[in-house]
């Protein structure tokens, strides 16, 4: 497993260019895309139990902003996970993301975040708090913050 871990790292992550948006030459695109995954992966812990429909929105959500093969998603949601599973806080995600993203992408992240949530048409109160206190981590306003919640939110 880590073989392939260092493999993604070295083929698809090392080699690649900044993102647009980036302003810290510090935050390396691999870290940037590991901590949006990381986040979308916690945002899938939120309620009592991760279902497969959200899994799948993550891979969607993550495939969608970085344009990544199914086998580089399937790999740095792996990575994801484990970063995930270390964490102490959001923080360390989000710290590293107001960093290296513009406005406009940190409001996307909330925006994926949300679609993850409705992704098994269903959201619990905790889901909504751990997006709450992301999007204020990331300095996202309260108006966009409802916005991306209404534009994510499916008609059922």
């Amino acid at each position: 497993m880590l073989r392939s871990i260092k493999s993604f790292y070295d083929k698809k992550i090392a080699l690649s260019k900044p993102e647009t948006g980036i302003t810290d030459k510090k935050a390396t695109d691999h870290a940037l895309r590991l901590a949006t995954a990381a986040l979308l992966i916690e945002i899938t812990r939120a309620d009592s139990e991760v279902k497969a429909v959200e899994l799948e929105a993550v891979a969607r959500a993550l495939d969608k902003k970085f344009e990544l093969a199914p086998q580089e998603t399937a790999e740095l949601i792996e990575l994801a996970t484990e970063e995930a599973d270390g964490a102490v806080s959001f923080y360390e995600f989000t710290s590293l993301i107001n960093k290296g993203f513009s406005y406009e992408r940190k409001r996307l992240i909330i925006s994926l975040l949300w679609q993850v949530v409705f992704s098994d048409e269903y959201m619990e109160k905790h889901e909504e708090h751990y997006v709450r206190k992301i999007a204020e981590l990331l300095h996202v306003s309260h108006r966009d913050f409802i916005e991306t919640r209404e534009e994510a939110r499916p008609n059922f």
